[in-house]
Formats: C-alpha cells, sequence, structure tokens
C-alpha cells in the first residue's frame, strides 16, 4: 500500500512539472524563448505564432513548428525540465 502511495506521489510530481513547463512554453515571451537552448530569434517567433493557432499540449506538438523537428523537440524538453527541476531545487533550499 504504501509503495502504491509513493509511486502515485511521485507521478504527480513528475506530471505537475511536466506540466508547469508546458504552459510556460504556451506562455512564454519571446526573448524568454530565447533562454532555452536551441531556440533563436525566428524559431521564437515561430512557437509564438503556431501556439496562437493552438497551444501545445506536449512537447511532440513543438514539431508543428516550421524548423522544429523530432531531435529539437526533445533537446527543448530536456532543457526546459531540467530548468524547471533546478528552480523547483532552488526552491526548498
Amino acid at each position: 500500500m504504501f509503495k502504491k502511495i509513493i509511486t502515485g506521489l511521485l507521478f504527480l510530481a513528475a506530471t505537475s512539472v511536466f506540466g508547469m513547463t508546458l504552459q510556460q512554453l504556451n506562455s512564454a515571451s519571446k526573448v524568454e524563448l530565447m533562454e532555452i537552448k536551441g531556440i533563436g530569434e525566428v524559431k521564437a517567433k515561430a512557437i509564438i505564432k503556431e501556439r496562437k493557432v493552438s497551444e501545445f499540449k506536449s512537447f511532440k506538438d513543438l514539431q508543428r513548428v516550421k524548423g522544429v523537428g523530432k531531435a529539437t523537440a526533445e533537446n527543448i524538453k530536456n532543457d526546459v525540465t531540467s530548468k524547471a527541476k533546478s528552480k523547483t531545487k532552488k526552491k526548498k533550499a
């Protein structure tokens, strides 16, 4: 029983961090997007344009953006997720 509770809590924590980062991608300014590894001014503008059509529900959705393929979407996911985790660690300290 305890193991199931811990597993559930870990899943919930991971989901909330993941959700927050997607939310940030859907609301970040051009400058904020450009802070993400692999995103320059052109891709930042393209992301903003695409999210106006439909918000990103997963990092895979970033592949809808012109110039963002599978590898770039994965790199963005890794960069955003690692930054979110480091911010969480700083808040706990």
